[in-house]
């Protein structure tokens, strides 16, 4: 396989939370056409860095996917069809993007996503190595080898589980488990008959993309009503996660935490509560972590605004519960202490756990 650097080993001290600036989209306004906040990500680790988790020497910087790292999984047909600008303003849902020149779209819309599809690639890595990883960004569950949309221009889960498949020793079974409101067709066209990848998908039945191909692909479907709330999701949640991990025995968890499941999404249709998503992530982190599963996170879609603040509030539950491994990374001792700072901020959830 070709070198990457992708698979550079961070410095020790890191975190495996993985993030660059590039991954945020702003350019003249036109993001703001879309109902995505397309600053969310670094809104994410704004609000860690104010609760003292992280800094930024304490995170793993992502980098830029190469052409060359995405042929392992992209048709070069299909990255030649990103040239076109209209062609990513179908994918990304911003229609004013056709109107720009290339050059613009490459640089202010495909790069922070190449960005992101890159830190989704070193994350996989990094979950391997350390029991857990957290991409910031990525999750574009519908882009397959050949074909984009639902703003997803590129296929990282498909991408992060090939790289590992190839590069890994011992990892040769990957779990998806896909919780994002919409269903993850593109890894499911990608991974539709290999018997080394276990989709489990819970979406709202019937909202985009409805792909009923892609749906053969699914091991373990759970179809949601609209409006579905907390106490029924986190139920079929929780047996379905079991259940999954029980029935195949993975390598590493791929986990697609899209937060679009909350009340009010305007494209999800479903109605859970930020505690409700807290929650949500425990179950899995738990249910990866005490069978010894390494799980690799990503943040996928969520349009609301108060939406970075709940992928937060996740991550400082998940660490306050130890479900991140307890010890602190080592170039983080010089801060006051940490575990109490943190400790602190969790308190909010005492009423959830």
């Amino acid at each position: 396989p070709h070198r990457t650097e992708l698979y550079e080993d961070p410095p020790l001290g890191c975190w495996p939370i993985v993030y660059s600036p590039d991954y945020n989209i702003t350019f003249m306004g036109l993001e703001k056409l879309h109902p995505f906040d397309a600053g969310k990500w670094g809104k994410v680790i704004n609000f860690l860095k104010e609760e003292k988790l992280i800094a930024d020497d304490l995170i793993v910087q992502a980098r830029e996917a190469t052409d060359e790292d995405l042929l392992v999984v992209h048709t070069r047909r299909y990255l030649n069809k990103l040239k076109w600008s209209f062609v990513v303003a179908t994918i990304t849902e911003i229609p004013p993007v056709a109107f720009l020149p290339n050059f613009v779209v490459q640089r202010k819309v495909l790069k922070p996503l190449r960005t992101q599809t890159g830190g989704t690639i070193m994350a996989g890595k990094l979950a391997v190595d350390r029991g857990w990883a957290i991409n910031v960004g990525g999750g574009f569950h519908h882009c397959s080898s050949d074909k984009g949309g639902g703003f997803c221009a590129y296929a990282d889960i498909t991408l992060a589980i090939k790289f590992l498949f190839e590069r890994v020793q011992g990892v040769s079974r990957a779990t998806i488990i896909d919780l994002d409101a919409h269903q993850g067709n593109g890894h499911e066209r990608d991974f539709m008959d290999d018997p080394r990848v276990y989709i489990m998908d819970a979406y709202n039945r019937y909202i985009y993309p409805g792909d009923g191909f892609a749906k053969r692909a699914i091991k373990r479907k759970v179809e949601l009503e609209w409006g579905t709330e907390d106490m029924e999701y986190l139920q079929k949640v929780h047996t379905h996660v079991e259940g999954a991990l029980n029935e195949f025995k993975p390598d590493i968890v791929v986990y697609n935490a899209g937060t679009d499941i909350l009340d009010g999404d305007p494209l999800g249709g479903l109605a859970i509560s930020p505690q409700g998503i807290v929650k949500r992530d425990e179950v899995v982190f738990r249910a990866a972590r005490s069978r010894g599963i390494p799980v690799l996170m990503v943040t996928s879609g969520g349009y609301q605004k108060r939406t970075a603040r709940i992928i937060a509030d996740s991550i400082l539950n998940l660490h306050s519960l130890g479900l991140l491994g307890r010890e602190r990374p080592a170039c983080a001792l010089g801060s006051p202490s940490l575990d109490q700072m943190v400790t602190d901020s969790a308190k909010d959830f005492s009423n959830l756990s």
